[in-house]
């Protein structure tokens, strides 16, 4: 039945006097229906709801995720949402999150794997077993004669994540390959690789030439270690300089 005490409105207003020709309005919830604008007897009360007009229910929803979908991809369940009475029933929304792989970086289609080679390898060729995400295993190996150059890519056509709704298609599996250099070689181990690789660029220095020039030394360096340090010492003067010139008054420009 409606609610007699706001008349259906679910809302009451209340005045309050705060003083000589001084009156507060407000409006709150209603307290007999509890802002429903209905009521019911005792005696009519639903066993089930308690009037409430819902219930409490568990339901089980088989989320299914098909191959190829991303990261932040969402799947929508229609209509399952908690429902109230004369109120459109919502929807339930699962939004994927994608776990990072210690080995292989996804994106989008394609798969990004790192990989170290030997200056030998490098040279003179590799192969290696390479375990997928399914679990296969894929021999990754190099053609006779080709030599890998450092920070070089190759790829793996349809060994990459499967394209969502056309599961038999692949995007690409890209394997990035460092080559780890030896730290230093024995002279006679350089004469033999001189006989073997490419001559030097043949540039002719004269003893005068040589006379003018004047000898350096080369260090080793962690760059990134550097340009940390150098970035701090500048901070550093910034922060002296400032508190230098902190005391000092400011010149403001006369007005005419």
């Amino acid at each position: 039945m409606k609610c007699t005490s706001c008349q259906g409105s679910g809302m009451k207003v209340s005045i309050r006097h705060l003083g000589p020709s001084m009156i507060q309005q407000m409006q709150h919830p209603c307290n007999e229906c509890k802002g429903t604008g209905e009521t019911i007897n005792d005696k009519d009360r639903c066993p089930n709801c308690k009037g409430e007009k819902v219930v409490q229910e568990k339901k089980v929803l088989e989320v299914i995720v098909e191959k190829g979908m991303q990261n932040g991809q969402k799947i929508t369940f229609p209509g399952e949402a908690d429902e109230a009475p004369d109120t459109v029933t919502g929807d339930i929304v699962f939004v994927l999150q994608q776990k990072d792989n210690p080995k292989f970086k996804r994106k989008g289609d394609d798969l990004f794997v790192e990989h170290t080679l030997t200056l030998t390898e490098a040279l003179c060729g590799f192969q290696f077993i390479l375990t997928h995400l399914d679990g296969r295993q894929l021999l990754i190996k190099s053609q006779p004669g080709e030599v890998v150059k450092p920070d070089q890519f190759k790829a793996v056509n349809d060994e990459g994540m499967p394209m969502y709704q056309r599961p038999f298609m692949r995007g690409k599996l890209y394997i990035h390959f460092t080559v780890d250099f030896p730290d230093s070689l024995n002279p006679d181990h350089c004469k033999a690789l001189e006989a073997v690789l490419p001559p030097r660029a043949s540039v002719q220095l004269t003893d005068m030439e040589l006379d003018e020039c004047e000898e350096t030394t080369l260090h080793d360096v962690n760059i990134e270690e550097e340009m940390r340090r150098k970035q701090a010492q500048a901070q550093e003067a910034y922060e002296e300089d400032d508190d230098m010139h902190g005391g000092a008054q400011r010149v403001q420009c006369a007005q005419q």
